[in-house]
């Protein structure tokens, strides 16, 4: 009778650490979906940057260092974020793309002080196609990044729990998923508004 009690805790005891795992691995599924999300808006804005700045080029030619800056600013980026894809939530690739991002960001705003002061240019069709395609993406962006820091902060929380927090490290789960975070946050806090 008291192996029947024993054989029943420890049957128990194999479900509960088993529903553990299986929790685990799906929070951990969903960050990194949720960065796979995030991947497919920023490589949309990645290549959409190639195509506003060949339309400033033409009326902006004394503004070189400008839309070449974009243009670095993208490739940082563009690097970032492969870096980031081959391991989504590692701390240090995460840091990487927010650093990239965040310098995206200011080299856009940049381009929008230029372009303003070129009426020719803000008045193009294709730029201001390129425009509202950029908003739009801007947006996508901050949602997919967003959705990921939720599931990243998700993972965290549930993998930082009792009992979770015992079987984690043993389940493969020892390091946290890092948030992505751009590095000026203030800028960043709503979609950059380009106006041409």
């Amino acid at each position: 009778m008291e192996w029947i009690v024993v054989l029943v805790i420890l049957a128990a005891l194999a479900f509960w650490g088993v529903a553990i795992y299986n929790r685990l691995v799906t929070l951990r599924n969903r960050f990194r979906n949720g960065f796979a999300q995030l991947e497919v808006q920023l490589k949309r804005r990645y290549d959409l940057i190639p195509n506003l700045v060949e339309t400033a080029r033409g009326y902006i030619k004394h503004e070189r260092e400008t839309l070449e800056a974009v243009i670095a600013a993208r490739n940082q980026a563009i690097n970032g974020l492969q870096h980031a894809a081959k391991n989504p939530g590692d701390a240090a690739a995460m840091k990487e793309l927010g650093s990239a991002e965040g310098a995206l960001g200011g080299a856009l705003a940049r381009l929008n002080v230029v372009v303003e002061a070129y009426p020719d240019l803000k008045a193009n069709a294709n730029m201001m196609q390129l425009s509202e395609e950029l908003t739009s993406t801007e947006n996508k962006v901050a949602f997919a990044r967003q959705a990921y820091n939720d599931q990243v902060t998700e993972y965290n929380t549930y993998k930082q729990t009792f009992p979770p927090v015992v079987f984690a490290g043993l389940f493969g789960h020892a390091q946290d998923a890092e948030l992505l975070e751009y590095e000026d946050r203030a800028e960043f806090q709503a979609a950059p508004k380009v106006s041409f």
